[in-house]
């Protein structure tokens, strides 16, 4: 009981989602590609489908505030995870083009709802002046998780041990983990009592738009950085496990560095450094020729994620401690805008000029760039934006 009640806090339940999440869609991530294709007989048009079906999902994340009415915060992590651990264990065993399309929508279904929430809890649970930071931890120990995930995919390869296997085996992770929430964890309350309605708000704004780029160009680097790998220059399992590998190991190590720099530079000056670094790996993606060039741009791209936690502590300064689970919902639902549309449309691009699905992200991450502009450099509510100059002016524009 005593080790309960000293392991059993906010932050070490959200260290053990921040493993059990990586940990799952790890495995199905880097097996997603060479499966897709050697078993699946996947081309750009059917990956680009596939990888528009995972993300209605996230599309619909602003259901969650409904869901909210009958399952408290806690509790909806934890069946939400359940289900991201069932739909990776069963994908092996469906080699097909829609049995791939069905167990993608079960495990994204539950891959969504969770990253919501975990949002939403992080945001209610931690300090304003110390997220940043613990948020950079929680990010670096999601990449030691990824990491084991990647070693174990490397392994498994090497000795020949089946998709179907190494499948089941993730998903089976991940329900361990449940019953761990599920018996190790009493419910916390709530610090402020949430809404449980959709809330937009229009002193939001730039949070919204923000989030919105950044869901474009994460399908970007998710559905065509990683199949770009595959295709034109023809990595195995074993060669994209050891690039994921690489690309988790360094943000083991940077992402809390990313923590403490937003912590220092504030949001706006990160974001900045973020997007002019993606307008140069987007662009390096449209002309690269060489597998070696491609794998470091490929390891900076995923490197810069880690700076993504600055729109995240930007709209925590600027919200109502209310609004953070149906915003989280919302937020998640505005992300997945672009990802609904563009891995369908940027396939059948891609089978034309493969290279300008890479320079639209360029122009994508310039758009990001110019938006990060109108961030204050202290945000907070009632300096939402460069526009808005004290709590009056946010009040009236909320009116």
């Amino acid at each position: 009981m005593k080790l309960m009640n000293k392991y059993g806090t906010p932050k070490i339940f959200l260290i053990l989602l921040s493993i059990a999440m990586p940990l799952c869609f790890s495995i199905w991530q880097v097996l997603l590609n060479n499966f897709s294709i050697q078993e699946a007989g996947f081309t750009g048009k059917e990956i680009g489908i596939l990888q528009n079906l995972r993300e209605v999902p996230g599309f619909l994340a602003f259901t969650a505030v409904f869901i909210l009415l009958v399952i408290k915060e806690q509790r909806f992590a934890v069946i939400s995870l359940a289900i991201l651990s069932i739909g990776v264990a069963i994908t092996g065993f469906f080699p097909t083009e829609y049995g791939l399309y069905a167990t993608t929508v079960l495990m994204s279904t539950g891959f969504h709802y969770l990253e919501t929430i975990k949002q939403s809890l992080a945001l209610q649970w931690l300090d304003k002046n110390t997220a940043p930071i613990f948020m950079g931890k929680l990010l670096a120990v999601g990449s030691l998780s990824s990491l084991v995930a990647y070693g174990l995919v490397w392994l498994l390869s090497l000795i020949n041990i089946s998709f179907t296997n190494t499948y089941l085996l993730g998903g089976s992770l991940g329900l361990i983990i449940v019953a761990i929430l599920l018996l190790g964890f009493p419910l916390f309350p709530e610090k402020v009592a949430q809404h449980k309605k959709l809330i937009l708000r229009k002193r939001y704004w730039l949070y919204y738009s923000l989030t919105f780029l950044s869901g474009a160009r994460r399908q970007i680097f998710i559905v065509f950085a990683a199949f770009m790998m595959v295709e034109k220059f023809g990595y195995t399992v074993a060669e994209i496990s050891i690039l994921f590998i690489i690309n988790h190991a360094a943000n083991l190590y940077l992402a809390p560095l990313f923590g403490r720099l937003i912590q220092k530079l504030g949001e706006k000056k990160t974001l900045t450094i973020e997007y002019v670094g993606l307008i140069i790996v987007f662009t390096g993606y449209g002309i690269v020729e060489s597998a070696t060039a491609a794998a470091v741009l490929y390891i900076v791209d995923h490197l810069f994620f880690a700076m993504a936690i600055a729109i995240k502590t930007y709209f925590q300064k600027i919200a109502d401690p209310a609004d953070i689970a149906s915003s989280a919902g919302v937020s998640f639902t505005i992300n997945h805008i672009a990802a609904v549309v563009i891995p369908a449309i940027f396939g059948l691009i891609w089978l034309v000029n493969p290279s300008l699905v890479f320079y639209i992200g360029a122009l994508i991450a310039c758009l990001s760039l110019l938006t990060a502009q109108f961030v204050p450099n202290n945000p907070t509510q009632g300096n939402e934006n460069i526009f808005s100059r004290n709590k009056q002016f946010s009040t009236r524009l909320e009116q």
